[in-house]
């Protein structure tokens, strides 16, 4: 079999198809939960604590003092930008708990599928077989 059939036989399977389709939508909600925590839920969060930005947090490891975290950056002086990482963590934080509840709900569904009905009572048995179960057993008491 040569590589290229092989490639081809590999890349049609369900399973690949599936997986790039859900690292699109992955990619896609990855963006709007990063849009709802920086747009949404940091303001929030800063306006609670005092309204800190979290995203002007910064350690200046250099000797220099700057205004703003802006012109630290332009300067090129050695920053930890911990804002930028407490936001990377929520995000993180949101993103984890979206991708669980999904996921839960997709059991939820799957074990009510699986839930088989349960078989039905067999038959009653005909007239007929009935009749000739009791004149076998008549027979067999003689």
């Amino acid at each position: 079999m040569s590589f290229l059939t092989e490639f081809k036989e590999f890349a049609v399977k369900g399973n690949v198809v599936d997986m790039a389709v859900g690292v699109i939508i992955g990619g896609a909600f990855g963006k709007i939960v990063a849009s709802l925590v920086k747009d949404m839920v940091m303001p929030v969060l800063g306006m609670m604590i005092g309204g800190v930005d979290f995203k002007n947090l910064y350690i200046n490891l250099g000797d220099a003092t700057f205004e703003t975290m802006e012109a630290a950056e332009k300067a090129g002086a050695p920053l930890v930008k911990y804002g930028l990482f407490i936001n990377t963590v929520i995000d993180f934080v949101i993103i984890a708990l979206a991708i669980f509840v999904a996921i839960k709900a997709m059991n939820r569904l799957k074990r009510k599928e699986e839930a088989a009905p349960e078989p039905e009572a067999p038959a009653p048995d005909p007239e007929d077989v009935v009749l000739l179960r009791e004149i076998r057993d008549l027979l067999k008491q003689r």
